[in-house]
Order: structure tokens, then C-alpha cells, then sequence
């Protein structure tokens, strides 16, 4: 299939180092949508993939650069503006998660768990929406790319 994401870089250079938790959640969404995406650019013309994704915060934007083997397949840069509240709560329920794992019952941490997605879903489709014309990509992928959005947003 072409219409993937084969590679993946995080240009994380000037972010502070991850804490082990946000390390892990960055090696899973990699791994998990390398695994299973899809993603075709939506311009008329636009190359085929598979594509290599760098994923970089520049000047307050978030920026997708795509290449093919052969040629830059183009880039685009989206504002953090609509993602900075959703960030925000996802990751101030995550860390209650991480905290609730260590000393809560298996059903509160159930219940940080469902509230934890429910937000991560708000933060995937604002992604879906913010797409809309550059890029067409499933629920899936959607929600693994705006985990490694977090993941850059919490450095930046």
C-alpha cells in the first residue's frame, strides 16, 4: 500500500529531555503507527507514497515534512493555537494516570484511562480537521500522530 507513512523523525533537537513516561508513549505511537496508517496527500499532483514524515515544531507551527525515496512530496505547517488546551489536558490526565497506576484500584485508574481517551480522541480529530485538504488520514493514524504531537509539544 501506498498511501503510508514507511518512516518516521521526530526533530525533537531543541526540546528538553523526555521524562521515562513521555519517552514510552513516543517509542509506542512510532512503533504502533509504523505499524498500521494511512496517509495520502491530498494536493492534485502530489507524489504517491510511501512516505518519510519529519515531524518538527518551528516558530510556534508545527510542521509536516514529507518526502518520498525520490523527491520531497511537500510540507505544511499548522498552527498550535487549536491544539494547546487539548495538549494541555491530555497530558495533566495522563500524569494522573501514571500516578493512579501506582496506588489507586484497577477501577479508578479504568476511569482516568476512559477520560484519558476521550481527550486524546478531541486532540485526534482537531488534527483531522486541521488536515482537511492537506493530507487524508484515518482515526488510527490520526490518534498515533497526535500522541507524537504532544510528545513535541511538551518541549516546545
Amino acid at each position: 500500500m501506498t498511501a503510508r507513512i514507511a518512516n518516521i523523525h521526530i526533530d525533537d533537537a531543541n526540546l528538553p529531555t523526555p521524562t521515562p513516561e513521555i519517552a514510552q508513549e513516543r517509542a509506542v505511537a512510532i512503533f504502533d503507527l509504523l505499524e498500521e496508517n494511512s496517509f495520502a496527500l491530498a494536493a492534485e499532483g502530489a507524489p504517491d507514497g510511501p512516505y518519510d514524515l519529519s515531524l518538527a515544531i518551528r516558530e510556534r507551527r508545527l510542521v509536516f515534512d514529507l518526502s518520498t525515496e525520490s523527491e520531497k512530496a511537500g510540507e505544511f505547517h499548522l498552527s498550535l493555537g487549536p491544539f494547546r488546551q487539548v495538549v494541555k489536558d491530555y497530558w495533566q490526565i495522563c500524569e494522573a494516570y501514571f500516578d493512579a497506576v501506582k496506588k489507586l484500584p484497577p477501577s479508578q485508574i479504568e476511569a482516568i484511562d476512559m477520560a484519558r481517551r476521550g481527550i486524546h480522541n478531541e486532540g485526534a480529530r482537531i488534527l483531522q480537521e486541521r488536515l482537511e485538504g492537506k493530507a487524508e488520514i484515518d482515526t488510527d493514524t490520526s490518534r498515533r500522530l497526535f500522541t507524537l504531537i504532544c510528545v513535541l509539544h511538551f518541549g516546545g
